[in-house]
């Protein structure tokens, strides 16, 4: 299986609209040379751009959404196409991936469930999501998650549980803490038993620098490929398979024990 992380770069000057066209051709350029592409976090306003966030929200089937099924349909690929920033019917935002076929169907969208911010930004911009996402490809099943959900491994341990070998994590991740992005990646990776895929941007949202070195990450722990710090397309091959193999060989996710059962049961 081969797959393409599109590490976007988020620059102030080039409009939203512009953006997603120029995305939408990157994507439709991986037609034979990719089976899953896969976008970064919030790219059409810029992970820390927190008060473009309400302008710039959409519907689910909103502006982005149609410009990248179009995208997948016309490549005739799987496309994670990040997250934008969605606002609901009854008006709450939220920070929502968008999972699309081959044939440019919606196959999930997913709310990203840890907000960050802590105070303020996302954390209290946003609404948080609540349901775990799996997406199933003819080779694996994608396990969904946002940027923030990277550093907390019981969300994985779910995604694990509801069948993921694969584990799609798009992100806006500053530069000032590259150093956890690519420890939290490999980490994900090995306890999971499981390939990741983790696509962040390049280029500076709100004055605060990314950190761009999106990586995959194999269920062994070893770095397959990863990207430097400017706009770059992350190519590489991976056997999907390995996720069992290694689950088979180093039974290790079999001797779990806390929650399993609730205590008095």
């Amino acid at each position: 299986m081969r797959a393409s992380l599109i590490q976007i770069a988020v620059n102030e000057d080039e409009t939203v609209e512009a953006r997603r066209r120029r995305v939408a051709s990157l994507v439709r350029e991986r037609a034979d040379a990719a089976d899953l592409v896969v976008l970064p976090e919030l790219w059409t306003t810029g992970a820390f751009a927190f008060d473009r966030f309400a302008a710039e929200a959409e519907p689910l089937e909103g502006a982005t959404y149609e410009a990248m099924a179009k995208a997948a349909s016309d490549a005739g690929v799987w496309l994670h196409a990040g997250s934008v920033p969605e606002r609901d019917r009854d008006g709450t935002l939220y920070n929502t991936s968008l999972v699309f076929s081959p044939s440019g169907d919606l196959a999930a969208a997913y709310r990203k469930i840890h907000r960050f911010g802590f105070d303020k930004g996302e954390a209290v911009l946003m609404g948080a999501g609540r349901e775990l996402v799996t997406v199933p490809l003819p080779e694996t099943t994608l396990g969904v998650a946002t940027c923030y959900d990277l550093r907390f491994p019981e969300l994985f341990r779910g995604l694990v549980d509801a069948g993921a070998e694969t584990l799609v994590v798009p992100a806006g991740w500053p530069e000032r803490r590259r150093s956890h992005w690519t420890l939290l990646a490999r980490a994900r990776a090995v306890e999971n038993q499981a390939f990741v895929l983790a696509c962040g941007t390049a280029g500076t949202h709100a004055s605060v620098p990314q950190a761009g070195h999106s990586i995959v990450v194999d269920p062994w722990g070893e770095v397959l490929a990863e990207a430097g710090a400017d706009e770059e397309i992350l190519t590489v091959d991976f056997d999907p398979a390995k996720a069992a193999r290694t689950r088979e060989q180093f039974p290790a996710l079999k001797d779990r024990v806390l929650g399993l059962d609730t205590p008095g049961h």
